[in-house]
């Protein structure tokens, strides 16, 4: 009897061990690739760009409960893509606002979510941007249709677009520039077939805020006219331009202008000798990067 106390007497005294504190769970993390063409590194440029609160019906909506994923009911309206039969969202990633239709062989602009801001539609085989693509969605920020097969882009595809800011065109098969929305701030038509007769002469001169504009490696056989003054980059490297006008940067009767914003000029692989034009760069704070003997 006494050893049966002396056991419940230890038994009561010794304490239970404590639980382990649950394990930590990691935080979800974007994967970054060392390309900057990833899916994934766009997805994440998306989402910082939207961290601020959304604020909808006058109360703050944090990102993490607006996002729009493939299942979300806004987006069973959306209408199968013309090549697939498949909806947009189930074939590209619907996120936020944001659509993702990456290398996935589509052969022609995809319907898409009235809402969408930005659209990445790069390495398909899209051959042609018709003017019924985009003439109900008018909340796009950026498109960018880098690596398709584009030969041609319907009048006024892009008329419509009014908060536009970015095009990206680069690695198609163009002759010919579309007219461009009026807040455009990048433009890039790298790496297409443009000749001088395919840039009406007015292209750009009403887009007061262009900043960046980018037609490398294409045919062009002098620099567009008119410019505009908020113009920070040019590039026209590699096309094959001739020759350059006291006008083309400057303003030959006004010896005291002087373009303050333009920040870099590219004309290397042109069959061009800049030092011949001199009084062509009065105006700049830099010289053009070229071949000047």
């Amino acid at each position: 009897m006494e050893i049966l106390q002396a056991a419940f007497f230890v038994f009561v005294l010794v304490p239970l061990a404590s639980p382990a504190p649950p394990r930590q769970q990691q935080p979800f993390q974007f994967e970054e690739y060392d390309t900057d063409v990833s899916m994934a590194s766009l997805i994440q440029q998306d989402y910082e760009m939207q961290s601020k609160d959304i604020i909808k019906d006058g109360t703050n909506v944090s990102l993490d409960t607006s996002l729009s994923l493939q299942g979300d009911d806004s987006q069973l309206d959306v209408p199968p893509t013309k090549d697939t039969n498949l909806p947009t969202c189930l074939l590209c990633v619907c996120l936020s606002g944001s659509v993702y239709c990456e290398e996935i062989d589509i052969e022609a602009v995809p319907p898409l979510p009235k809402e969408t801001a930005y659209l990445y539609a790069r390495f398909n085989k899209i051959k042609r941007i018709a003017a019924s693509d985009f003439a109900d969605i008018t909340t796009l920020r950026r498109i960018d249709f880098s690596g398709n097969r584009i030969e041609e882009i319907e009048d006024g595809a892009f008329s419509k677009l009014l908060l536009l800011e970015e095009l990206s065109l680069a690695e198609n098969r163009l002759v010919k520039l579309p007219v461009l929305p009026p807040k455009l701030t990048t433009f890039n038509a790298n790496q297409n077939r443009i000749k001088s007769r395919g840039i009406k002469a007015n292209a750009f001169k009403k887009l007061t805020n262009l900043a960046y504009l980018y037609l490398g490696h294409n045919a062009l056989e002098s620099v567009p006219l008119n410019l505009p003054e908020s113009l920070r980059i040019l590039h026209l490297q590699y096309n094959n331009i001739t020759s350059i006008t006291d006008d083309t940067f400057c303003k030959s009767n006004n010896t005291r202008y002087i373009r303050t914003r333009m920040d870099e000029i590219r004309m290397e692989g042109n069959p061009i000798v800049l030092a011949k034009h001199v009084n062509a760069f009065n105006c700049l704070r830099m010289l053009p990067v070229g071949t000047y003997y």
